[in-house]
Formats: C-alpha cells, structure tokens, sequence
C-alpha cells in the first residue's frame, strides 16, 4: 500500500484537490442561490414564495446521484455541452440550495416578529428589516446548520465520480482497477473525507461560538433613507 501511495501521490493529490474545489464551488453556489430563496419564501409577494416553494421541494427530494447523471447526460441531450467538472459542480449547488434555503428560512423565523413590525412602523422596507435587523440576528443560529451543509457538500461530491469527474473517489477507483486494493486504497480515501469533515465541523464550532459571543451591531438608516 505504501508503495502505492508513494507512486500515486500526485495523482491523488489531483484528486484530492479536485474534490475541494467541487466542494467550494458547490457550497458557494448553493449559499448564494438559496438565501435568495430564502429571502423569496419570506418575502411578501406570493409568486416568488409559490416558485422558492415548489424548487425546495423538488431538489430536496431527489437524490443527488439521480441529479448528476441527469445533468450530465441529460443537458447534452438538450444542446447544452458542459465539461464533466461543471456538471458535478451544477449538480451540488442545486441540490445543496434547496438545504441552505430552509437553513435561512428557519434561522429568518427565529427572530421575533415584534422586531419586524417595529422596523416597518420606522417606515423600514422589506430589505432594509432584512439587511439591519433580521439577517445579523439569524445568522447566529444558522453557523452550524451551515456547516453540516458544508459537509453535506463534502460527501456528496463523491457521486460527482459516476459521471467521471476525476476527484478522490474517482481517483481511488481508478487505482483500484490497477492496483487491485480495494480496502487500502478505499480507506484512505474515506480517511481523507473524515479529516475534511471533522476540520469543517471543528471550525464550524468556532465560528458558531464567535457569533453567539458577540452580538451584531449594525447602524440602521432613518426612515426615508431605506438602502436597496
């Protein structure tokens, strides 16, 4: 096994690589999209929380394993050719928004509506309650559900593999069909997932820590001022 590794290193380490870039890319993704969501599911116009509704619901039920083959074979299917890396980043942040966006949603509901209606009777608008009074506060409450997001992201790239993307997993099957060694060659892998894993719940942790000791302290704009 040693000597394997030894051979192999650098292969693996593309690998190992390719697995973080698609995880960040992935997380990202899915951060941005769905705290748009989130903010369409709490928003007051109808349409935008019937549409976030109807996409939380759909993403969130289907397996991520059916969501890659579906993108990768199904958009060329369609005319629209896109590099195996990017079918799998596509993949993860889809799914992993219909996650963030109830992450939001739930740490939004969290805070009292008696702030929310004492921000509008200051002639605040909607993205202003958000921006000054209700995003700050919420995000203390959201760091952990995010993080295990994070490592949901993590551990879901590995699927990223069936359609060929050359991350871990892929790697590791790729040197098992050479090498013959299942179990070593696996268990490293798994190894490598585990240590990523622990540091991001290790550094979850902290961040959740920091922001429960230390309450946000924004400057609010007087009614007649409200910012986009």
């Amino acid at each position: 096994m040693g000597t394997i590794i030894h051979d192999q290193y650098p292969l693996l380490l593309r690998g190992l690589l390719t697995t973080l870039l698609l995880t960040v890319i992935g997380f990202v993704g899915a951060l941005v999209l769905g705290t748009l969501l989130a903010i369409c599911r709490v928003s007051p116009v109808r349409p935008l929380q019937v549409v976030a509704g109807i996409y939380v619901e759909f993403f969130r039920n289907i397996p991520l394993l059916s969501l890659v083959i579906l993108i990768t074979f199904g958009l060329p299917e369609v005319g629209a050719v896109m590099p195996l890396f990017w079918c799998g980043a596509l993949s993860l942040v889809l799914s992993g928004a219909a996650f963030v966006c109830e992450t939001v949603r739930s740490g939004i509901n969290t805070v009292s509506i008696g702030q929310s209606e004492a921000a509008r009777a200051l002639g605040m608008g909607f993205a202003t309650q958000l921006r000054y009074i209700v995003l700050p506060q919420a995000l203390r409450t959201m760091v952990q559900p995010m993080v295990n997001v994070f490592i949901g992201t993590l551990l879901g790239s590995s699927l990223c593999a069936v359609a060929g993307v050359a991350d871990l997993t892929n790697v590791t099957q790729q040197l098992n069909i050479q090498y013959a060694a299942a179990v070593g060659l696996f268990l490293l892998s798994g190894v490598a997932y585990l240590v990523l894993s622990l540091g991001a719940g290790a550094v979850g942790g902290r961040l959740e820590q920091r922001f429960r000791s230390t309450a946000p302290v924004r400057e609010i704009p007087l009614a007649g001022t409200e910012m986009a």
